[in-house]
């Protein structure tokens, strides 16, 4: 299993997706199956990225940006590592579905609204 980046589209080019810092570094402790490398990278990535301000960094900064999240990479996977439990792991597609379910009731169902309204022009005034 791979994280895909978190895209977007920019609102002065449509046509343009870039990866903007991430806002969310998930749980990789206790799941079957176990984290990958490239999860631990890239929850280390996204953790550097917030530390630094810095999507992409400098050319002035890319060896100091690189070299920390390396250094990052290598602390979670010794955390990680190191961590012990009795609680069975969590499977990864339940999570999924869980957290999928939650935000449809959130932030609205696949037809971009609230779940249980309809659309805006249907609401009483």
């Amino acid at each position: 299993m791979s994280i895909a980046p978190c895209l977007i589209r920019r609102i002065d080019n449509p046509d343009t997706l870039e990866d903007p810092m991430c806002r969310n570094i998930r749980t990789l402790y206790n799941f079957e199956p176990p984290a990958t490398q490239d999860e631990i990278r890239a929850s280390a990535l996204q953790f550097v990225r917030k530390l630094s301000g810095f999507n992409t960094p400098s050319k002035a900064n890319e060896a100091a940006f690189e070299h920390a999240v390396a250094q990052v990479t290598d602390a979670a996977r010794t955390l990680i590592d190191s961590l012990t439990t009795v609680v069975p792991p969590k499977n990864r597609e339940v999570e999924r579905a869980k957290a999928a379910a939650s935000s449809a009731k959130r932030f609205g169902g696949r037809d971009g609204h609230a779940v249980g309204k309809g659309p805006p022009d249907s609401q009483p005034r």
